[in-house]
């Protein structure tokens, strides 16, 4: 494994990958773009090695290319690069969760090879994540020569490459919504409503995290059927509808969310049934 380093846009993903991969053998870290020289010097001093620049015309040709800017950004930035011609034979690659490599058409059609890396957790501390990266799961998909040259480095590194089909890129990030975002959406309807039945919060706090802690742990333990348990599970429907009533009248809201996830349980309680 060995192949030089560019690097466009140095935010938290783009220095925490920067730093590990200029770290491993063979990697050799040349340039990082951003939008001022005072923000690449930053990254270049977090990273511990490569070139500040601040304009694409300075950058020197690199085997491999990191486009780590925003979703709204990597079409743009794709096309900047591009418009400098000296991509035919390299790989770029980009670091969203939500676009599929696809989004790097102009730098497929200078003839580099493409590909996205989606490494699946929070950057807000980078240098936390830097020293505690090992085991991070990465999304990866795109053209197999690219990924026959990202994948090494990505394992070098500590990261657990997993193949994602890239006509669902979109369906995959969602997953992390559910898993994460929605789940705290639930958890505060729970907490509201021990609230409205005169629990103060913390004590909500309380009441409400050995039931969802155990939940999550079954889920992750036995699967997501044989984890569920509840009144829909023991087909209890009638007492379904009355808390539906009751969530609808305490709060409008609450009580659309409530009645949204009858179905999707109902429909995991028969999984659970055939098991």
């Amino acid at each position: 494994m060995g192949f030089t380093l560019n690097i466009i846009g140095a935010g938290h993903v783009g220095k925490v990958l920067g730093h590990l991969l200029a770290a491993a053998d063979g990697i050799v870290l040349q340039d990082v773009l951003t939008r001022s020289m005072a923000s690449a010097q930053a990254a270049v001093d977090f990273i511990g090695a490569g070139t500040p620049i601040d304009s694409y015309a300075a950058l020197r040709r690199a085997d491999v290319t990191m486009l780590a800017v925003s979703d709204d950004q990597i079409g743009p930035a794709c096309a900047a690069l591009a418009a400098e011609g000296h991509l035919a034979g390299t790989t770029v690659f980009h670091c969203s969760g939500a676009l599929a490599s696809t989004a790097l058409l102009a730098a497929t059609q200078t003839g580099a090879l493409v590909a996205s890396v989606h490494p699946i957790r929070s950057f807000a501390d980078p240098a936390q994540v830097a020293t505690s990266f090992d085991g991070t799961f990465c999304g990866i998909e795109g053209d197999a020569q690219a990924l026959a040259v990202l994948t090494p480095a990505l394992t070098a590194i500590g990261a657990r490459p997993v193949p994602i089909d890239p006509s669902a890129k979109t369906v995959y990030h969602a997953a992390a919504v559910f898993a994460s975002n929605y789940l705290v959406t639930v958890l505060d309807a729970a907490l509201r409503a021990y609230q409205a039945a005169g629990i103060p919060e913390p004590v909500a706090r309380e009441l409400a995290q050995p039931l969802a802690m155990e939940a999550v742990a079954n889920v992750f333990r036995l699967g997501a059927a044989p984890a569920l348990s509840g009144p829909i599970a023991r087909g209890d429907m009638a007492t379904v509808a009355r808390q539906q009533q009751a969530v609808q009248q305490w709060d409008g809201a609450t009580g659309d969310l409530y009645a949204a996830l009858v179905a999707p349980t109902t429909d995991l309680a028969r999984r659970k049934r055939a098991l």
